[in-house]
């Protein structure tokens, strides 16, 4: 007899399956820094096969512009840790013509999800008024704030539970 299959409902293959060597790079010019983070489950614990997907504009708001390919993908290592290389994004308007903040749109893939979930990643030293990031809660917009760190920025992804990140329905 044959055992059971585990319940897994997406799979612990994220993380190795579907990356590419250069994956992780977004941009490798002058200005590029690196965007780091973990991923948490619930319970607080790492997420080791986690695949973090991130797409953006160029520094000038552009998508899909020649040398720019605006699209990243990074499988979690065995503490969680993410990591994409990539520049900040410029300013791009909402579908209601106002500026949005540079952001980063981030697509989590993990254990235990049935989809992915979606967030962005605001940069605490922006200035622009975000009407996304503008509409939440005051105690929730930090969620969503990348921290400086040593060689660019940090952002943490907590899945569910206390501090969890905000994700939007897409």
């Amino acid at each position: 007899m044959l055992g059971l299959t585990p319940s897994q409902t997406v799979g612990p293959f994220f993380s190795h399956a579907l990356t590419w060597p250069d994956g992780p790079v977004v941009d490798e010019g002058p200005d590029s820094f690196w965007l780091r983070g973990t991923v948490f489950d619930g319970e607080g614990a790492l997420v080791s096969d986690a695949l973090i997907e991130t797409w953006q504009p160029d520094g000038a708001g552009r998508f899909n512009h020649p040398g720019f390919r605006g699209y990243g993908r990074c499988g979690t290592d065995d503490h969680g840790r993410w990591a994409v290389r990539t520049v900040l994004p410029g300013v791009v308007p909402a579908p209601d013509g106002r500026p949005q903040a540079p952001h980063i749109a981030v697509s989590v893939f993990a254990r235990g999800l049935l989809d992915r979930v979606v967030t962005r990643v605001y940069f605490a030293d922006s200035t622009v008024e975000d009407p996304v990031l503008s509409a939440l809660p005051a105690d929730r917009r930090e969620t969503l704030l990348a921290r400086r760190s040593a060689d660019g920025y940090e952002f943490d992804i907590r899945l569910r539970g206390e501090r969890e990140t905000v994700f939007f329905a897409v």
